[in-house]
């Protein structure tokens, strides 16, 4: 039986299920301790019965600058998925989707316009994933992931800019039907 939970700092020893993944992002012990600090309720853990963390989701809330405002890509107040992985044990068991789904219900509560994320363009299984719960590509990040550290002149992977409207949004402002025709550059994304 999984349980879900708030992030605690004492999970961070427990992680290493969860991010052995190749795709999963592993950060420095400060920056989960900011997400903690800053958004608590964004921040969730599922655990087996015997106490393992096999999956955690980390977002936060957040908008461009004011001086941003003018721009064709400001971003209005929206939630934000940094992170969502699952260890490879305890997948398709809809860890991800439960986990997806507090994450959107904080963001509601935040009265977000939208939930955003980033998912390399190879990655199907995410990506299929996402949209089965409503996500859709709002635009391309060109050369977004720039992690080829065999060759560090090789442009690096795009990556879709997904989104999923919340309540607040009732027109559906903020995404669109033709996102993978929309290209900017990494520079572009707050």
């Amino acid at each position: 039986m999984t349980s879900f939970r708030a992030f605690r700092p004492s999970d961070l020893d427990r992680f290493s299920k969860c991010n052995l993944d190749p795709l999963t992002e592993t950060y420095d012990l400060s920056f989960y301790l900011q997400y903690y600090s800053k958004w608590p309720s964004l921040f969730q853990v599922a655990e087996d019965e015997n106490g393992n963390i096999i999956g955690y989701i980390m977002g936060k809330t957040e908008s461009s600058p004011d001086y941003f405002q003018y721009s064709e890509h400001y971003l209005p107040w929206h939630a934000h998925i940094t992170a969502l992985t699952v260890a490879p044990e305890a997948r398709r068991l809809g860890i991800g989707k439960v986990l997806t789904e507090k994450l959107e219900a904080s963001a509601d509560a935040a009265d977000t316009w939208f939930v955003d994320l980033f998912v390399r363009k190879s990655n199907d299984n995410a990506i299929r994933f996402y949209e089965s719960m409503g996500y859709s590509v709002y635009r391309v990040v060109k050369d977004y992931y720039g992690d080829n550290v065999n060759d560090p002149t090789a442009h690096g992977e795009d990556a879709y800019d997904m989104r999923k409207p919340m309540k607040r949004d009732k027109t559906l402002k903020h995404i669109r039907d033709d996102g993978r025709e929309h290209d900017v550059q990494p520079e572009d994304v707050f």
